[in-house]
Protein backbone atom coordinates (compact mmCIF):
# COMPACT_ATOMS: atom_id res chain seq x y z
CA UNK A 1 0.00 0.00 0.00
CA UNK A 2 1.47 3.40 -0.95
CA UNK A 3 2.34 5.73 1.90
CA UNK A 4 1.65 9.45 1.45
CA UNK A 5 3.20 12.10 3.68
CA UNK A 6 1.04 15.11 4.54
CA UNK A 7 3.00 18.06 5.89
CA UNK A 8 1.18 21.07 7.30
CA UNK A 9 2.42 24.19 9.04
CA UNK A 10 -1.03 24.60 10.60
CA UNK A 11 -2.81 22.66 13.31
CA UNK A 12 -5.16 19.78 12.55
CA UNK A 13 -8.08 21.77 13.97
CA UNK A 14 -7.34 24.68 11.60
CA UNK A 15 -7.38 22.57 8.44
CA UNK A 16 -10.68 20.66 8.06
CA UNK A 17 -11.58 22.09 4.64
CA UNK A 18 -8.09 21.61 3.19
CA UNK A 19 -7.86 18.09 4.57
CA UNK A 20 -11.31 17.21 3.20
CA UNK A 21 -10.32 18.54 -0.24
CA UNK A 22 -7.07 16.54 -0.11
CA UNK A 23 -8.92 13.32 0.72
CA UNK A 24 -11.53 14.02 -1.97
CA UNK A 25 -8.80 14.55 -4.56
CA UNK A 26 -7.19 11.26 -3.58
CA UNK A 27 -10.57 9.54 -3.81
CA UNK A 28 -11.20 10.99 -7.26
CA UNK A 29 -7.85 9.53 -8.31
CA UNK A 30 -8.92 6.12 -6.96
CA UNK A 31 -7.18 6.25 -3.58
CA UNK A 32 -9.10 5.74 -0.35
CA UNK A 33 -7.31 6.18 2.96
CA UNK A 34 -7.05 2.89 4.81
CA UNK A 35 -8.20 0.90 1.78
CA UNK A 36 -5.48 1.32 -0.83
CA UNK A 37 -3.36 4.19 0.52
CA UNK A 38 -1.98 5.10 3.94
CA UNK A 39 -1.30 8.68 5.02
CA UNK A 40 1.25 9.87 7.57
CA UNK A 41 0.20 13.27 8.91
CA UNK A 42 2.59 15.82 10.38
CA UNK A 43 1.22 19.06 11.89
CA UNK A 44 3.53 21.91 12.93
CA UNK A 45 0.75 23.65 14.89
CA UNK A 46 1.91 27.05 13.55
CA UNK A 47 5.43 26.45 14.88
CA UNK A 48 7.39 26.74 11.64
CA UNK A 49 10.62 25.80 13.40
CA UNK A 50 9.23 22.25 13.69
CA UNK A 51 8.78 21.81 9.93
CA UNK A 52 12.33 20.61 9.10
CA UNK A 53 12.12 17.82 11.69
CA UNK A 54 8.60 16.86 10.59
CA UNK A 55 9.70 16.74 6.95
CA UNK A 56 12.70 14.61 7.92
CA UNK A 57 10.36 12.21 9.75
CA UNK A 58 8.32 11.74 6.59
CA UNK A 59 11.46 11.11 4.57
CA UNK A 60 12.62 8.53 7.12
CA UNK A 61 9.24 6.79 6.82
CA UNK A 62 9.98 6.42 3.10
CA UNK A 63 6.75 7.99 1.93
CA UNK A 64 6.02 7.74 -1.80
CA UNK A 65 5.11 11.44 -2.05
CA UNK A 66 4.86 14.46 0.25
CA UNK A 67 1.86 16.78 0.09
CA UNK A 68 3.01 20.12 1.49
CA UNK A 69 0.16 22.49 2.30
CA UNK A 70 1.95 25.83 2.51
CA UNK A 71 5.09 27.63 1.39
CA UNK A 72 6.95 26.96 4.68
CA UNK A 73 5.99 23.28 4.56
CA UNK A 74 7.06 22.99 0.92
CA UNK A 75 10.40 24.66 1.62
CA UNK A 76 11.04 22.29 4.54
CA UNK A 77 10.17 19.28 2.39
CA UNK A 78 12.43 20.53 -0.40
CA UNK A 79 15.35 20.75 2.04
CA UNK A 80 14.60 17.27 3.40
CA UNK A 81 14.67 15.37 0.09
CA UNK A 82 15.69 15.66 -3.52
CA UNK A 83 14.21 12.31 -4.54
CA UNK A 84 10.73 11.97 -3.04
CA UNK A 85 8.13 13.79 -5.16
CA UNK A 86 6.63 16.84 -3.44
CA UNK A 87 3.26 18.30 -4.43
CA UNK A 88 2.72 21.68 -2.84
CA UNK A 89 0.21 24.48 -2.49
CA UNK A 90 1.39 28.04 -2.05
CA UNK A 91 -0.37 31.35 -1.84
CA UNK A 92 2.52 33.29 -3.33
CA UNK A 93 5.02 33.02 -6.13
CA UNK A 94 6.65 29.59 -6.11
CA UNK A 95 9.49 30.88 -8.29
CA UNK A 96 10.20 33.89 -6.07
CA UNK A 97 10.45 31.77 -2.92
CA UNK A 98 12.74 29.22 -4.60
CA UNK A 99 10.50 26.19 -4.85
CA UNK A 100 10.71 25.90 -8.65
CA UNK A 101 12.48 27.78 -11.41
CA UNK A 102 9.75 27.49 -14.04
CA UNK A 103 5.96 27.07 -13.84
CA UNK A 104 5.53 25.13 -17.07
CA UNK A 105 8.36 22.71 -16.27
CA UNK A 106 8.93 22.47 -12.53
CA UNK A 107 12.41 21.12 -11.94
CA UNK A 108 13.62 18.52 -9.52
CA UNK A 109 11.09 16.68 -7.43
CA UNK A 110 8.61 19.52 -6.83
CA UNK A 111 5.36 20.48 -8.48
CA UNK A 112 2.49 22.65 -7.39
Amino acid sequence: MPLVGYLSAAAFSDSPDLLAAFRQGLSEAGYVEGKNVAIEYRWANDDYARLPDLAAELVSRRVAVIAATSTPAALAAKKATTTIPIAFTVGGDAIAVGLVTNFSRPDGNLTG
